[in-house]
């Protein structure tokens, strides 16, 4: 939607003292690159590299693998986390038309593959920086509950209901609710799901 690429491009301007402080931080504290760049599947699957701040050092065993999120995450990485400043870069991807303010999140690539025929319905729409799944448990509930609220703001959306979502996420964010799924720094990988909707195994 035009609406979200002019906004993104308003906040970016606004908020550019901010990415400008918070660039500087994550050089110091984390080193080069200061951008997480990744690809992600986007509307119909098609993939784009999103953008986000780096919140990992870059930390490997004696075999060059990447340790675990716990091992690579910072208190300032986890801060960016909380707070969502890391994905205040990602505005740029709303203001390519990659993604839009609200709609389901955008996943690893491999997910895609995975997905039942139902839950690859998230695709039927743009991603969103914020989505239905996310101001209803965010991190902290299973796959197959954020899936289903996905499809079902695929089903409902309207503006009225985007503009509830972003409203609700403010106070999320804000409250630092449902950052982090018990027991892991992220959400654990998804490993795709059974007839029984339970997930399998990665």
């Amino acid at each position: 939607m035009i609406i979200d690429r002019v906004t993104a491009l308003i906040l970016l301007a606004l908020f550019s003292p901010i990415v400008s402080v918070v660039s500087l931080i994550v050089l110091v504290k984390l080193g080069s690159p200061i951008f997480f760049k990744q690809e992600r599947p986007g509307k119909d699957g098609k993939l784009f590299r999103l953008v986000k701040f780096r919140t990992m050092k870059d930390v490997r065993d004696q075999t060059g693998k990447l340790l675990s999120d716990e091992k690579r995450v910072t208190k300032f990485g986890t801060f960016l986390r909380a707070t969502s400043i890391d994905e205040l870069p990602t505005l740029w991807n709303v203001v390519k038309g990659d993604m839009v303010f609200v709609g389901p999140r955008p996943l690893l690539p491999e997910y895609l593959k995975l997905y039942s025929e139902r839950q690859a319905r998230r695709h039927e729409v743009k991603p969103g920086i914020t989505g239905w799944a996310q101001i209803n448990g965010r991190n902290a509930i299973s796959w197959e509950e954020k899936f289903e609220l996905d499809i079902w703001y695929v089903d409902n959306r309207s503006l009225l209901l985007d503009c509830k979502i972003i409203l609700l996420t403010l106070v999320k964010v804000i409250r630092r609710e449902g950052v982090n799924q018990e027991g892991h720094v992220t959400m654990p990988f998804f490993g795709g799901s059974g007839e029984d909707g339970e997930n399998g195994k990665s």
